[in-house]
């Protein structure tokens, strides 16, 4: 999907700033860090103990956003002799630097993760560490949790295991530059395997019922004083780096379930009939065809985001999965479900350790059973309170808001004109037929819609949508259309 750039008058930038603020205040996020934990950050980065093992003679490379500076992970991937691929990658060792008790310790615990709003970020850790000592920047010497993957020729996963051990990234990539390279063919070997790899993995994703839906994002970002407000595709090789994540959160599951203690991300199946046969009957509305004994995995792979009926689709159908939740065990009493459904996989959070708490606790109880020791005292002490403290989490909360507060900030002097619209939502099944979503190519918002002519909203039916309300400041439906 092409880029979508809209705007903002300057009313509308002035509206947004202080929409942002408010929104910052009612979810009470911590602009700064208290002194003494500022204090902890400065002398935790100068007396960490490092790891003895030294692998910095692996020539690791990091793909992340350009701007970015806190830098959980580096990989570095090569052929085995006699065929199969060997992945290492390495996750930022925060739990060399951040102690348990500690005052950095308790603000983690406070903030949970990192907040990215468009104007700034609120950093889970102190930036002295978050994107100094312990982020994996290049040409830096830093610990690292070091994961070693061992695929067969096809990506089938043979073993995996991981230990500390001191890194040096020899390059900071970004994700244009990186598919770049890797299609006109100047990518480094390591590099040009991601794609090898990332599709093998993709293809193993498929066969064991996995499912990926690369839904283009609302972008808002702050451009030289100016907000913007865009639609973004997902590039290739965005896909093929999250299979190397995937990947390791699985290997992490299985380690801590074979071991009897850990934090899984649990998902149930969606395995009621009834949901099932709606999505069959939405696909067939939409001209979309779902073939007997195709599967809903297989299907939405086929299908093109840019293709305003299959978004429609799309749209719907990620709508009926199950919010994921962390599920903890210990003592080898393990869970009666262990699945995350959309990967088909038992599966864990363990490589964003600069930006999430619990990545830090998965992490450690991997490197300790790969060790063949005892979890930590100071991870068995923090299980029974994990899922609360994730539960408090704000980040999925402040990126819902933010992007309704950019869209009704776009919108906001354009109240009463007619916009092409496709029909994407509705709430049929909520006895609400009148009511639903639209999509815009063009500003780029997906909004409320009700009919107000008697009919009723077909999902992925074209129409011409009015816009009756955008307002930042609203406390409900800041952008709203209807079908006269």
């Amino acid at each position: 999907m092409q880029r979508r750039l809209m705007h903002m008058s300057a009313e509308a930038q002035d509206a947004l700033r202080t929409a942002l603020e408010e929104l910052r205040a009612e979810l009470k996020v911590p602009l700064g860090f208290p002194k003494r934990v500022l204090k902890a950050a400065d002398k935790a980065a100068g007396e960490a103990r490092l790891p003895d093992k030294d692998a910095t003679h692996l020539p690791f490379f990091t793909i992340d956003p350009p701007t970015s500076k806190d830098l959980d992970q580096a990989m570095h991937l090569e052929r085995r002799p006699g065929g199969g691929y060997r992945v290492y990658y390495a996750i930022a060792d925060v739990a060399t630097f951040v102690r348990a008790g500690s005052p950095l310790d308790i603000e983690a615990h406070d903030r949970i993760e990192t907040l990215y709003f468009p104007d700034l970020k609120v950093p889970l850790h102190p930036p002295v560490l978050s994107e100094g000592a312990a982020s994996l920047l290049p040409n830096k010497d830093r610990p690292a949790l070091v994961w070693q993957h061992d695929l067969d020729a096809h990506g089938n996963l043979t073993d995996s295991s991981v230990s500390r051990a001191m890194i040096r990234s020899r390059a900071q990539l970004d994700y244009a530059g990186a598919q770049q390279a890797i299609e006109n063919g100047t990518a480094e070997e390591s590099l040009a395997l991601l794609r090898e790899i990332g599709e093998l993995r993709e293809a193993v994703e498929i066969a064991r019922g996995g499912i990926s839906v690369n839904l283009p994002d609302q972008e808002v970002t702050l451009e030289d004083g100016s907000f913007r407000l865009r639609y973004v595709a997902t590039l290739p090789v965005e896909g093929w780096n999250e299979q190397i994540s995937l990947m390791t959160g699985m290997s992490a599951a299985q380690i801590m379930l074979d071991t009897g203690t850990g934090i899984l991300r649990t998902q149930k199946e969606q395995a009621d009939q009834n949901v099932i046969k709606r999505l069959h009957d939405i696909a067939k509305a939409l001209g979309i065809v779902w073939r007997p004994g195709i599967s809903y995995a297989t299907l939405v792979r086929k299908l093109d985001p840019q293709n305003q009926q299959h978004m429609a689709f799309l749209t719907e159908a990620t709508s009926t999965i199950l919010k994921a939740e962390y599920t903890v065990f210990r003592d080898n009493q393990k869970p009666a479900y262990t699945m995350h459904a959309a990967i088909a996989a038992p599966y864990t959070h363990c490589t964003a350790p600069l930006r999430r708490l619990v990545d830090r606790y998965t992490g450690e109880l991997c490197v300790m059973a790969c060790a063949d020791k005892a979890p930590p005292n100071w991870v068995l002490d923090a299980l029974s309170c994990i899922p609360c403290d994730t539960a408090r989490g704000k980040g999925g909360l402040a990126d819902r808001q933010t992007v309704d507060l950019a869209e009704a900030a776009v919108l906001k002097d354009r109240v009463g004109e007619v916009f092409d619209a496709t029909v994407i939502d509705t709430d049929a099944e909520r006895g609400r037929p009148r009511e639903g979503k639209v999509f815009l190519a063009d500003p780029a918002v997906l909004a409320k819609v009700v009919s107000t002519n008697g009919l009723d909203l077909q999902l992925g039916s074209s129409i011409r949508a009015r816009l009756k309300q955008a307002h930042p400041a609203a406390d409900e439906d800041k952008v709203l259309f209807t079908v006269p």
